[in-house]
């Protein structure tokens, strides 16, 4: 199968989109319970950890950051012919009556989000969950929204999209994978 990666939006954009979606976290917060944000790994954590910068210069106060590891929480486990990969739920502090942002690089399908959810609610109850993500590119599997998006980004349904953020990729970039069935100009909507 041929495919084509197509740039949606370089270092530049991405800082901008991270500074948007922090701007728009704080204004839907409540600020009656502790506040803290999730990341899923893997790039989920650290989009976390760069939205809590912002968002510590925004409130003034420090946001601490978790990750939760969605591995043995997946349905498509039993699927694989390879023992998984455990990197780990880091969660420092309780989730109990918390008001909680969970953070994810790509919203798809909405499974990893789903086993998420169920990986934290794990831990405890806490008061509220959101959804932020970098990007949101549709074909929900699961009835799953965002609140919180960066950039709506419609792709066909074999196209894949990657995040790449420091410090786990060299170049900080979104792109579009094309595949052989997907546009060559990918329409895009940015987040207010």
């Amino acid at each position: 199968m041929n495919s084509q990666e197509v740039i949606v939006c370089e270092a530049e954009e991405v800082d901008s989109l991270i500074a948007g979606m922090a701007r728009s976290i704080w204004e839907g917060s409540r600020v009656d319970a502790p506040f803290f944000l999730v990341g899923v790994r893997s790039r989920g954590v650290p989009l976390a950890q760069r939205l809590a910068q912002v968002l510590s210069v925004l409130t003034g106060d420090e946001i601490f950051v978790g990750a939760v590891d969605i591995t043995l929480y997946r349905d498509d486990l039993s699927q694989g012919r390879r023992w998984p990969v455990l990197r780990g739920t880091e969660i420092p502090f309780s989730v109990d009556g918390a008001e909680l942002v969970l953070v994810d690089d790509v919203l798809f399908t909405g499974r990893t989000v789903r086993a998420a959810l169920n990986a934290i609610c794990d831990l405890g109850r806490p008061e509220r969950i959101r959804l932020a993500v970098l990007v949101d590119r549709g074909h929900r599997q699961l009835p799953i929204q965002p609140d919180v998006v960066g950039l709506h980004l419609p792709t066909a349904l074999g196209d894949r999209v990657r995040v790449r953020l420091h410090p786990l990729d060299e170049a900080e970039e979104i792109v579009r994978v094309l595949t052989a069935s997907g546009s060559a100009a990918p329409e895009r909507r940015s987040a207010p």
